[in-house]
């Protein structure tokens, strides 16, 4: 029994990697070389303003000694902080190769040196958008956000460097991570 449950598994991982790749593929094989610059931009944006708009809005609020505005910046930070450290954690767990490692056929187009599973550049942007949504409530911060993070996502794809489980789960690590943290400190400090 054992060993038909070990068989199973080992298909139908193989079955997803097969999909995986597939999508990558044809993501890759039709992108337009014109919008490279376009992602490459995108991808390079995930860290800087993950990080940096809750960093800046933390540094104006301390400078006011606003503690709304101080309470709002952490509200984002620290999950975005907790899912980037959990996304590394995981990475050098799974110590798993980057597409452009093992398919001769897709190129590196941006920057990826580390393991590949999760994307950390995804981690950040979900985490950030979904925080920023949580905390602001506003359509007009939402959408933008969520536009942003899930082309950030698509870039690292696009840009060879990542397969779609890796952007997956750094979605998930980012959105869950900032919904667990939000409604940790709604319940416990209600907003």
């Amino acid at each position: 029994m054992y060993h038909l449950t070990n068989i199973t598994l080992l298909s139908l991982l193989q079955n997803f990697r097969d999909l995986d790749i597939g999508i990558l593929k044809g993501i890759y094989e039709n992108r337009n070389p014109d919008f490279d610059s376009f992602f490459i931009g995108i991808t390079n944006s995930a860290g800087a303003l993950a990080f940096g708009i809750p960093g800046i809005l933390l540094i104006i609020a301390l400078i006011r000694k606003n503690t709304f505005l101080r309470r709002n910046a952490l509200l984002i930070l620290i999950p975005v902080v907790i899912s980037a450290i959990l996304a590394n954690v995981l990475k050098y767990t799974f110590n798993l190769p980057r597409p452009y490692e093992i398919y001769p056929f897709i190129q590196k187009l941006s920057g990826g040196g580390s393991p590949s599973f999760p994307s950390g550049h995804t981690t950040d942007a979900f985490a950030f958008a979904v925080a920023a949504a949580l905390v602001f409530r506003k359509w007009y911060i939402l959408i933008p956000a969520l536009i942003w993070a899930f082309l950030v996502g698509y870039s690292r794809m696009n840009l060879g460097v990542h397969f779609p489980s890796d952007v997956l789960a750094g979605a998930l690590i980012g959105a869950i991570c900032s919904s667990v943290y939000y409604w940790y400190e709604k319940r416990k400090h209600p907003l």
